[in-house]
């Protein structure tokens, strides 16, 4: 059992790896895409700020995702580990050709696909669950809403100074932004395979009672650090360029819309996607200068990922249990 607490354990933090691979994008788009910052400068930024967010915020988000979406009881290292090869493989897949998917809803998905396939649809914790799907939509929503609102503002607030002036001091500001972003990235997403990590520890006797260690706190902060040094470059390029042209105080506004929402999520434990919070963020800017600002059709695809990526991912997660009962491993 033990080696298989291992095998969970170095999945996990693969999965974490990856995470921070595909979510670089969430925490330096911006950045990137204004200029204020180059990607090299910027990703080393938000890898330690990613590291540190778990010790700031706390891990109220990985006790929801390790004992909240499934039923402990039917949550056993198997169901783990299967739960976790769907979740690889579909941020993998996504990764490679520059989707910027929420690997927090992959994350889920993988582990709701394998519990379904152990112990049918009531192992399912659909209170958690429920939490998930409509903060899915919410998320996007309010950091449309907040970050259009804070940029009409400093527009109103700042009509009297030259671009020039304001391009200067938002350069500036906009790093600090992109900091507080990565902290609460850090404090979501980071959380989440902190919690599943929990979970194998309790479904192999490791510990008795669900609670997350310090030394996995210090694990999982660590992969999604380096998967977020290491960088997706073609995530970034959709997230900071493609989607809208920012300039410094436009990014400052959208890291500062998207940092908000995901404060709030991480102090009521509450798992929610990074990517869909600081797109939406994204949208509410370039909203603010006319609506053909911002290139909805990009939007559109990034949305059409995030529908799929549950059910995705769940599908991959329950066919992994499927094979190892027919292999004769369960």
């Amino acid at each position: 059992m033990v080696e298989l607490v291992i095998v969970a354990i170095v999945g996990a933090l693969f999965f974490d790896f990856y995470n921070g691979l595909n979510d670089a994008a969430n925490s330096v788009a911006t950045v990137i895409g204004s200029r204020a910052l180059r990607p090299l400068q910027a990703v080393t930024l938000a890898a330690i700020a990613n590291f540190a967010g778990p010790f700031v915020f706390g891990v109220a988000v990985a006790k929801t995702v390790g004992k909240g979406i499934v039923d402990l009881n039917v949550l056993t290292i198997y169901v783990i580990i299967a739960g976790l090869v769907g979740a690889i493989i579909w941020i993998a897949f996504a990764s490679h050709y520059g989707i910027p998917i929420s690997a927090s809803h992959t994350l889920i998905g993988g582990i709701i696909g394998s519990g379904v396939a152990a112990g049918g649809i009531q192992a399912l914790i659909f209170d958690g669950l429920s939490k998930v799907l409509t903060f899915m939509v919410i998320s996007p929503l309010a950091g449309l809403v907040i970050a259009f609102a804070i940029t009409i503002l400093l527009l109103h607030t700042l009509k009297k100074y030259r671009p020039s002036v304001i391009n200067k001091i938002f350069g500036r500001l906009q790093i600090v932004s992109s900091t507080f972003f990565s902290l609460t990235h850090g404090a979501n997403d980071g959380q989440k395979t902190m919690g599943v990590i929990a979970a194998a520890l309790l479904a192999g006797g490791i510990i008795e009672s669900f609670y997350v260690p310090y030394y996995v706190i210090i694990l999982a902060a660590s992969a999604i650090a380096v998967g977020t040094f290491v960088g997706g470059y073609k995530v970034i390029k959709t997230m900071g360029l493609r989607l809208t042209a920012l300039k410094p105080y436009q990014g400052f506004c959208a890291e500062t819309g998207g940092g908000v929402i995901l404060t709030m999520m991480a102090q009521y434990g509450i798992p929610v996607s990074t990517t869909h919070a600081i797109a939406g963020s994204i949208m509410g800017v370039g909203a603010t200068k006319r609506l053909s600002a911002v290139r909805w059709g990009v939007g559109r695809t990034m949305i059409l990922a995030w529908i799929i990526t549950i059910p995705a991912s769940g599908a991959m997660g329950a066919a992994a249990y499927k094979i190892m009962e027919l292999a004769g491993i369960i």
